[in-house]
């Protein structure tokens, strides 16, 4: 199913316009489920952070066994090749994946170096920067690196993030507030979570059963240069109840306010807005 509009698809040494069939039914990544991605956004003309996208979807790919065949610096003049279809209006969502073709032994392990590569290029507009979400408990728990695939961003992770995301809608919400094993404050169901207390920036410190997203990254080091004391440390529910502001972040909208956890309401975001801008900043001084 498409994401976005005006698709463009690589596969196979080219660019393709539409949303190209890149999957056999036999393939690996289809019965086994041995498929990762990374997501990227172009806005304003500029792509922040490609570099390291490209780079960590080499690195889930090695997670989950899968033998990465494209360097990340090839990875990234392809995708910005295919960006130059787009104008400085456009707002794309750049996903580039791998999938496993083959199993080996009982074909449960993906065969080393029968690997598909795909990008896809997808035009979806930013969030508004005034949008607010709202969010609540769930009863689904992110799963540790012994249980899952925590150290990747694999497909076969988010059927557990649609569970909660049909929890929270199915009570009036917009996303859901995820506890980790020890059932401690993680992230949401779809991006990392960032709480304000008196000033301070707070965000569940990475224990190993969410990935610390290369925007959540990129959040610290801009508040931490503006003065912002950030902390990354255990937090609870409590924490966010008690909370001045919360924001989620990560990279389909960069800062996502939130204005509700459970009857908790957050009426002002000041510093919010404040890392939104932080960010805006630093992006339009990227390539």
């Amino acid at each position: 199913m498409a994401f976005g509009t005006a698709i463009r698809t690589y596969f196979e040494g080219k660019w393709h316009e539409g949303d190209l069939p890149v999957m056999r039914a036999a393939d690996h990544g289809i019965w086994q489920g041995s498929s990762v991605f990374d997501g990227a956004r172009l806005f304003d003309g500029v792509c922040p952070d490609l570099d390291k996208h490209c780079e960590r979807l080499n690195r889930s790919a090695e997670a989950l066994m899968i033998t990465p065949t494209v360097a990340a610096d090839e990875m990234e003049a392809i995708i910005r090749e295919g960006l130059q279809a787009y104008s400085h209006s456009q707002s794309v969502y750049v996903r580039p994946m791998y999938w496993a073709i083959h199993g080996s032994k009982l074909g449960i392990t993906p065969l080393a170096g029968a690997t598909g590569f795909a990008i896809s290029l997808e035009e979806v507009a930013m969030p508004a920067p005034d949008f607010a979400t709202t969010v609540t408990r769930t009863r689904f728990r992110r799963p540790v690196i012994e249980d899952a695939v925590c150290n990747a961003k694999a497909g076969c992770l988010y059927p557990n993030n649609a569970r909660m995301l049909a929890e929270a809608e199915a009570k009036g919400y917009g996303n859901a507030l995820v506890a980790d094993a020890m059932g401690n404050l993680a992230e949401s169901a779809t991006a990392n979570v960032f709480l304000v207390k008196d000033g301070v920036v707070l965000t569940p410190i990475p224990n190993g059963t969410f990935l610390a997203g290369i925007t959540r990254a990129r959040h610290i080091a801009n508040l931490r240069a503006d003065g912002f004391e950030v902390r990354e440390t255990v937090l609870t529910f409590e924490d966010a109840h008690a909370a001045d502001e919360i924001f989620l972040s990560g990279n389909f909208a960069k800062v996502t306010a939130v204005k509700e956890f459970d009857g908790t309401h957050y009426p002002h975001r000041p510093v919010t807005d404040r890392a939104r801008a932080l960010y805006m900043q630093w992006a339009a001084t990227q390539a």
